[in-house]
C-alpha cells in the first residue's frame, strides 16, 4: 500500500472494524495516547493506520494474546512500544485497548502464576 488512505481503506473495506468500534489508550502520562476514546470504523482505521506509519520508525507486529483475548504487541525499533488488545464480537473487531504505558508494559513479558486459595 502507497499511502495512508488506501490503507485505512482496506480496513474498513475488508469490514473487520466493527462500525461502531472504539480505540481507548493508556500512555500512563508517559507515552503520548489519545485523551479520549476515538468512536467509529473510519476513524479508528485512520487512528491505526497513521500513527504506525507516520514515523520514520522500524516496527514488527507480533500477534500474542492478552487476558485471553488477541492481541499484538508493537516493537518499535526492537523495543516494545505497546500492545493493542482486541475485543471481538460477531466477527469485527469491536474494541482496542492500546497499552502504552511502560508501567503496565513490564507484565507482557512475564507470567503470572494462577494458584488456589
Amino acid at each position: 500500500m502507497n499511502t495512508v488512505a488506501e490503507a485505512t481503506e482496506t480496513f474498513v473495506a475488508h469490514d473487520m472494524l466493527a462500525p461502531d468500534v472504539v480505540v481507548i489508550s493508556d500512555g500512563g502520562g508517559i507515552k503520548q495516547a489519545t485523551p479520549r476514546p476515538i468512536i467509529g470504523a473510519g476513524k479508528v482505521a485512520r487512528f491505526i493506520v497513521g500513527g504506525l506509519t507516520k514515523n520514520d520508525i522500524t516496527l514488527i507486529v507480533e500477534a500474542t494474546t492478552v487476558n485471553g483475548s488477541p492481541a499484538v504487541a508493537l516493537h518499535m525499533d526492537g523495543e516494545l512500544d505497546g500492545v493493542i488488545a482486541m475485543r471481538v464480537e460477531n466477527t469485527h473487531i469491536s474494541g482496542l485497548y492500546y497499552v502504552r504505558n511502560p508501567q503496565k508494559l513490564t507484565y507482557i513479558a512475564s507470567e503470572t502464576p494462577l494458584t488456589l486459595r
